[in-house]
């Protein structure tokens, strides 16, 4: 089944001349059906010249960002399976036709190829434990998709990849990726796979506070967009206590005495009550928006047909 399809593995890349080489020959083993396709970022090395060099398509996007990466490879290749994955040398080759089988066998539409190593230089300290944060906070808010959201290392159908509405720009991705299959309740699943340390003159370019940051930013957007009701409503009921920890002494003064000394705390809590209403009635009218956004992303996904081997 698997022989029979068109499969890509898709590479963004940036300055990674040492380790790409590598990276496309593993690939071009594990799969020597797949067309092998980098994808490179404004690199100053000899990225695009190695990379051409080792039988690669090599294209380029100018727009800085892993982000701008996927979404012009994405809208660009043309297949009925996508395999991305980062150009450093860091994930198990070998595991591909695993994560392939997986999605074929299964009728999935994402497979995350999970990392599992005991190499500390490979999967920094940080680095685990930004992810596991993240991954924790996502699947409380969104509910639980996979135990590893940041790894960049994935396999998609060609129905999740033409209709996933890119936005992120760097490093963010990932998450929306995870987010996006969640909020349209797609079949994914995990594979435990090889994390690898990196080659000598490779070094990494995910910055632990900076992306960090940066993701979180994108899941409070998202939250924003995908759970409206559930934001503003937990900001209206915040500041509905509020009013009551202001108004309840001047109402009880007011009915003791039937006087209102303190006019501005009254004030300032009927504004308060004003503004939390008026946030309670947003998250509604928002909620109604994003259930019609998103059924639109849905028939947008229906819209690809499914995945069938060739011979079908």
């Amino acid at each position: 089944m698997i022989a029979r399809s068109d499969i890509a593995v898709l590479i963004p890349c940036y300055n990674e001349e040492v380790p790409i080489p590598q990276v496309i020959a593993a690939f071009r083993h594990s799969l020597p059906e797949a067309k092998i396709y980098v994808y490179d970022n404004n690199s100053s090395d000899k990225t695009i010249e190695v990379a051409k060099a080792a039988g690669a398509i090599v294209r380029s996007e100018k727009q800085q960002g892993k982000g701008n990466v996927v979404r012009r490879m994405f809208a660009d290749v043309e297949a009925d399976i996508y395999v991305l994955v980062d150009g450093d040398n860091t994930y198990e080759a070998g595991a591909a036709p695993q994560l392939v089988e997986k999605l074929v066998n299964e009728q999935l539409d994402m497979v995350y190829g999970c990392r599992v190593t005991e190499i500390k230089e490979a999967y920094r300290r940080g680095h685990r434990l930004g992810n596991k944060i993240l991954t924790g906070l996502v699947a409380r808010i969104f509910g639980r998709q996979t135990k590893d959201m940041l790894s960049g290392y994935r396999v998609f159908s060609r129905r999740f990849v033409k209709s996933f509405p890119s936005l992120s720009r760097g490093f963010e991705i990932e998450t929306e990726l995870t987010i996006h299959a969640s909020e349209l309740r797609l079949p994914t699943a995990d594979v435990d796979t090889v994390y690898i340390n990196r080659l000598p003159g490779s070094s990494s370019k995910l910055s632990t506070y900076r992306d960090g940051f940066r993701i979180l930013r994108l899941i409070t957007k998202l939250m924003k967009e995908e759970r409206p009701f559930a934001l503003f409503g937990t900001i209206s009921a915040i500041l509905y206590f509020l009013c009551l920890i202001i108004g309840l002494p001047v109402f009880a003064e007011y009915f003791a005495t039937g006087l209102v000394p303190r006019l501005p705390s009254a004030v300032l809590a009927a504004s308060i009550a004003i503004i939390a209403t008026f946030t309670f009635f947003s998250g509604l009218t928002l909620q109604s928006i994003t259930l019609a956004r998103r059924e639109q992303r849905r028939l947008a996904y229906l819209s690809v047909p499914p995945f069938a081997p060739k011979n079908q």
